[in-house]
């Protein structure tokens, strides 16, 4: 390998390692600042099942570029002014509401919203849960009970609320006795994930 083509490398690597801090950052500041203001809240989406994983196995972690954040709807207003007061924009745009990080941002570079108890779009067969009884993972910021973050990557159950089952299934958090707990079409679909490990 070449100077140049090894400094390319590095500097790839470089970028790679600023955008998982970047994310990590955004994380914990939302986080803080809701805790601070005494507002109810739960890690949810990758965020969350990393936070699950780290426990087992810290080398099975998938980044993540989203951060999203289950609130109750009522406490929007409060979270908003919470928000704003370390930088955050609210916006709303196609249904979502999102907390822009600064005014530059992108979409991707932002807190994303979903309401409890409300389902996240109108066909899904289940709403998201509560905040009640989430849990300080990592000890810095609060997440759903592993069952409840389970329900929700099912009912979602895009590609990636897939992998990050089988994330969850790799360490060994979720295995065959979880369908027998699991309510609906979501026991169908977590059987046919733990049948077929590889996808």
């Amino acid at each position: 390998m070449s100077l140049m083509q090894a400094s390319m490398a590095d500097f790839s690597l470089e970028r790679a390692v600023s955008a998982v801090e970047k994310v990590r950052e955004r994380l914990l500041r939302s986080t803080i600042a809701l805790h601070a203001a005494g507002i109810p809240y739960a890690v949810v989406g990758g965020n969350a099942v990393a936070a699950w994983v780290s426990e087992v196995d810290e080398s099975a972690v998938r980044n993540t570029q989203d951060v999203d954040i289950l609130l109750r709807r009522e406490d929007l207003e409060k979270a908003s002014e919470a928000l704003a007061a370390v930088g955050f924009i609210r916006k709303v745009g196609a249904g979502i509401t999102m907390f822009l990080d600064g005014p530059d941002a992108k979409e991707r570079d932002a807190v994303h919203i979903i309401f409890a108890n409300e389902k996240v779009r109108p066909d899904y067969e289940f709403p998201a849960p509560d905040v009640e009884g989430a849990v300080i993972k990592s000890g810095r910021f609060r997440v759903l009970p592993l069952q409840d973050l389970v329900r929700m990557k099912l009912t979602s159950n895009r590609l990636k609320d897939r992998v990050h089952i089988q994330d969850l299934i790799f360490v060994e958090l979720v295995n065959f006795k979880w369908p027998g707990i699991m309510s609906g079409g979501l026991a169908d679909r977590l059987r046919h994930i733990l049948e077929n490990p590889d996808g």
